[in-house]
Order: structure tokens, then sequence, then C-alpha cells
């Protein structure tokens, strides 16, 4: 079954009874010290209360996230939630943005206009990306996690792997993640080099050299905005940004550093 129209339509009641809580919260007393001296003031956290319970509009948050075409898929048994928006130039290429943890889709949305419709602000409409931002198993709208032993790096990008080439038909994508979503993103170069073009990765977590060659194939290096090895994954060959143009579908799958500065093409990839 294809992907389902999805809108954040969250019941009165349960809004009503998230300000009962919030209204019920038992505080603790006071340290004999300052705030911030060790852990949070207690008066900054209940202003912050307050207005969460009795400023915050959240149904002018709904209406924002709404404003995004979202949609939910059964991709191997599992519900997953996303943000599916088309690029605005010709030819726009495919691209999976995974959020990280503890995060959701929505700390990805700024992306959203930038790279679909890159023209819009400053940029070069050939640069443009069809942009889709997936909910982890179990954050936001994507239902909890189907199996035991599921909610991993691997098990994740064979989701992702799923999502944009059978419910969505795309044939070849890009993929950026953060925080975990870097990990699903090196685990969808290294284990779908067919359909992955290449990723992008703002920071990385690293591991000992030794683990490099734990995993299938030969290895190549990552790299975070610094430009030093992070972590390794199996495709054949780095690359650093360059012109959308370029990355287009190709025979093999690379992956991309973040050093690209500012400008045109500055996310993109080139095969190798």
């Amino acid at each position: 079954m294809g992907p389902k129209p999805f809108t954040i339509e969250v019941p009165a009641e349960v809004l009503d009874d998230l300000r009962s809580r919030l209204a019920r919260t038992r505080w603790p007393p006071p340290l004999p010290y300052p705030g911030w001296v060790a852990g949070a003031d207690i008066g900054y956290l209940k202003e912050l209360l307050a207005y969460w319970r009795d400023s915050f509009d959240w149904r002018l948050q709904e209406r924002r996230l709404n404003s995004f075409a979202q949609f939910t898929a059964d991709v191997g048994g599992q519900r997953v939630h996303f943000v599916h928006e088309r690029g605005r130039g010709p030819g726009p290429f495919p691209l999976v943005l995974t959020h990280g943890w503890p995060g959701t889709f929505a700390e990805l949305l700024k992306l959203a206009p930038l790279l679909t419709d890159p023209a819009a602000h400053g940029g070069d409409e050939r640069d443009s990306f069809d942009v889709v931002i997936p909910s982890l198993p179990g954050f936001a709208f994507s239902a909890a996690p189907a199996a035991p032993g599921t909610a991993t790096a691997r098990a994740w990008a064979g989701l992702w792997a799923q999502l944009m080439t059978e419910s969505l038909g795309y044939r070849r994508f890009g993929a950026q993640g953060q925080d975990i979503g870097a990990a699903v993103s090196i685990a969808l170069a290294a284990n779908h080099p067919g359909v992955v073009a290449g990723i992008h990765l703002p920071g990385v977590v690293a591991f000992p050299a030794s683990w490099r060659n734990s995993g299938p194939g030969a290895t190549a290096t990552a790299t975070s905005n610094g430009g030093s090895p992070k972590t390794s994954c199996s495709p054949p060959s780095p690359c650093t940004g360059s012109p959308a143009r370029s990355a287009r579908p190709s025979s093999s799958t690379t992956t991309a550093s973040s050093t690209a500065g500012p400008g045109r093409g500055g996310s993109k990839c080139r095969s190798g």
C-alpha cells in the first residue's frame, strides 16, 4: 500500500490533560545555594513551566507543522511517518534527512525550503532537491519499532532504503544525518550502495581504527566539518561537496564530507 497523507491533529483532551498535569507539578525545595551552581535553577524552571502551561500555542505550532506535506507508509510492517517536499527546479535530486536523538523531524524542517527551492533563497534552481524527512521508529508519529532488536542504525537504514525506492519510487538518492541520523546515513551507504548516491555528515561518532574493516567490503573514510577522519563505511571512494549536476545517479556510492563551504551546490557530492 502506498503512502497516505497525514495531518497532525492532537485531540483537545490530550492538551487539557497536559495542562492539568503541569498545574499539579510537585516542586522540590530550593537548594541552599544559588541556582545553576548545581543543576537547573528552580525559579527558571517554574517560569518555563508557566509559559508551557499558559502561553505556548500548540495549535499555532500544529498549523506550522501541517504546512509541510506529511505522509505515513507501511514499510516492511513498520509504520513510518515522513515529510515529503518536492523540489522546484529541473530534475530535483532526492535526499533523505534523518534527525538525531533525542529529537524529531521538526528540527530539520527549516532546511526543507532551502533545499527544495534554492532559487528563492539566492541559489540556483538546478540545485534543488526532493526532500524526505522521516521520523525514526518510536519518534513523533512513526510507530514503535515493529520487533525487538530492530531499533538499530542498520535496521533503520533498511527501512529508509525501502521507503525511498519502493514506497516513493526513487532509483537513487542521497542521505544526510546528524547524531544517530549520521549512523543511519553511514549504514545506508555501507549496506545499500546500489541506491545511495552519496552521504553528508555534519558530525559523526568516532570509532577505533581497528573497527574499520569489521563490515562487508572495502572501507572509505567519512569526514566531519574539521575534515579529519572520524569513522568509516564501505562505499568505494570519498568525495567532497560539488555542484548538484554531478550528484546525479551513477554506478558507485560515495561518501561526502561537510568541508564544502556555503554557496551553490555546497551540500552535494560527486560520484567517483
